[in-house]
Parts: C-alpha cells; structure tokens; sequence
C-alpha cells in the first residue's frame, strides 16, 4: 500500500467550563509550561491571537493583547471560527498547538462539532477540556444543569479548586467522574496546575520528531517544578516493540480501550501490511485518527508509543499491546481496514472519527 505523505497538523483543543471555574488560569498555566512549543489562542470568544507564551502569559483573558507587533481586538463568531484558525495554523507562525478558550456560557459541543467538521488540512481536533470549580459545582449544576452534558462530552474534565473545597473534594470528584463519559479521564488540581503533556508535546514540533518519552516531563518533577500538585495522580506508558503490529489486534485494542486513557501518540510499524509508510497515532478520548508517514531511508523500523490516563492498568495495557505483535510475512487481505476507517480523507466522516 501506497500513501503521500500527510503534513503535520496543529491540534486544537477546546478549553470550556463556567464563569470563575479557572480556565483562564489553566490555560497561563499551560503558557508558562509549555516546554518551548508555541501556543496560538483563540480566547474568551473575542479575539485570535498567535501567542509567545512567555511573553504574553497573564495577560489572557483581556478582550485586547498588547504585542509588539501591533494590538488585536476582535469579536469571534463561528462564521469567523475558519479565519482565525487558518491565520493561527498558517507555517510561518510556528504554532504547535492552539488552544480555544470558550466563554463561561459557551455550548462546548458546538465548538467540537465545528472543529471536526473544518475542512481545514492544517488542523486536527484535539479533545475537549472541561473545567470545574469544585467549590461551587454543587450550585452550578443547579443554576445549570447542562452541565451533565459537557461533562459527557467532554475528553478530559480538570476538577479545579480543590483546596476550596468540602472534605478535600473526594464527593465532588466521585461526582464528576460518575458523570463524565466513557472515555474521559478525570483530574484533581489547584490553580488550573495540570501537566501540559496531557494536551500537547512540551517540546517545538522541530525537535521533537521521533521522541516520544516522558524524559522531559520526569525531569520536571525532579526537579520540584511539580511538587505537591494533585494533579500528579495519572499514569503513563512507553511501549517500545521492534516486531510489526498487526492492524486487526491493534485496532481490537483501542477500540477496548479503558476508561480513563486520555491519551496515545506514537508511531506504529505495521510491517507487511505498509512495508512503504509508518503510522502516527492521534487519540485523545473517544477521538482517534491514523496518519500514514513515508519511512526515512535506513530509518529503524520500530512501533514507539505513549499512553497516559487516570487509574490505568499500565502493566494490563502493556500486555495487550505486546500481544498485537505479529512477525509473519505476509499480510492478511483486509487486515486495514480498520486502520484506514481512520486515515484522514479515507473515513466516512467526523462523527465517525470522534466517536472511536
């Protein structure tokens, strides 16, 4: 089989909960942690700018953001959603993720519906963050109750402001996570502090090509940058093989995939059923995608992938990926189908994408 290669994509992530639940804070949080990777923001449904994040973190949340290159302040709509997406993804920027802020009464699922409907070829759906106040989410369920529903939606939901909260916040996150769908991880913080790894590569697209540890993130906590944060309660597994991956297991497998594993991203080597391409992994909660990769010459053909959730067997999770090995020469007939359901352009469509 036979693919042109697929350019990179920026993944956009929506960042959504109600008024005062911290997703402003999450989201400096994100800037000042970014690892060198470049975020472009769309923010408080006003303005589209492309973001330095050490440069202009603590100012977000201002309809206006002074740079040096000018000021920007502008009403976002979704007929305005595409402009500013494409101006964000545009090569010269350098933008590695963008980040979309939404207003506290925004409706998340029209967000995520527009995202993978966009046409856009620079672009990739990158899951949907819900953010709660766990001191008030009591009452802000009863002011409004569809709540329940972005929570259902959501891919990751940040149970924000638990050191406000009743009893360490133990009702609250049961609560959430009783409420959250089958694929959503859920993760305890104060003052929005989650790890960026769970949304993004912490390193510039450039450098980072090929390395797929948690090295950088390790070093982090070694060295107290992550001390004493709740959210350090999550999983995470490098699997390494150097036997191809058969398509049918590995498509068995993530379609099995455990409540809680937020996230995977990799390379897979599927052998004889592609001798010619490599496939990059995307998978953020129900949302999963393939991109045929052409290899380098010479290059070690190798299956390399990252998995992190919350409460996930890594030892199971390990086995079962040991078990899609399959070092036999010749390819099963039909065997990708599977796999080409969810190769960009070959799928039937965005619902079908998201709902993996």
């Amino acid at each position: 089989m036979e693919h042109r290669p697929t350019p990179r994509q920026i993944p956009v992530v929506v960042l959504a909960g109600f008024l005062g639940s911290g997703k402003t804070t999450l989201l400096n949080h994100l800037l000042h942690r970014s690892g060198g990777s470049r975020i472009g923001a769309i923010v408080n449904d006003f303005g589209a700018i492309e973001i330095d994040a050490m440069a202009v973190a603590g100012a977000l949340g201002d309809s206006t953001v002074s740079l040096g290159n000018g000021c920007l302040c502008c009403a976002v709509d979704a007929s305005e959603l595409d402009v500013y997406l494409e101006r964000l993804a545009a090569p010269g920027t350098g933008v590695d993720v963008i980040v979309i802020e939404a207003s506290g009464l925004a409706e998340p699922q029209e967000l995520v519906r527009m995202l993978l409907a966009s046409e856009h070829p620079g672009i990739v759906y990158g899951g949907l963050v819900e953010v709660v106040d766990a001191a008030e989410f009591d009452d802000t369920r009863a002011r409004h109750p569809e709540i329940d529903r972005h929570l259902a939606l959501a891919d990751l939901v940040v149970v924000n402001k638990l050191d406000r909260a009743a009893e360490g916040g133990e009702r609250v996150l049961g609560l959430v996570r009783s409420l959250g769908g089958p694929g959503a991880a859920v993760v305890p913080a104060t003052y929005g502090r989650i790890d960026p790894e769970f949304l993004f590569d912490c390193r510039p697209s450039e450098e980072r090509l090929g390395q797929l540890s948690f090295d950088d993130l390790h070093d982090h906590q070694a060295d107290g940058a992550h001390a004493g944060h709740l959210h350090t309660a999550y999983d995470s597994l490098s699997f390494t093989s150097g036997l191809p991956l058969d398509p049918r297991r590995l498509m068995a497998f993530l379609d099995s995939r455990p409540e809680g594993l937020y996230r995977i991203k990799g390379y897979v080597d599927l052998g004889p059923h592609d001798t010619g391409n490599r496939y990059a992994v995307h998978a953020v909660g129900r949302f999963l995608r393939f991109y045929p990769e052409p290899w380098g010459p010479g290059e070690e053909r190798l299956t390399q992938l990252v998995l992190i959730g919350s409460g996930i067997d890594t030892a199971a999770l390990r086995k079962e990926l040991e078990a899609c090995a399959n070092d036999a020469p010749h390819a099963d007939e039909h065997g990708m189908w599977g796999v080409l359901r969810y190769v960009q352009g070959l799928a039937e469509g965005p619902e079908e994408e998201y709902e993996a």
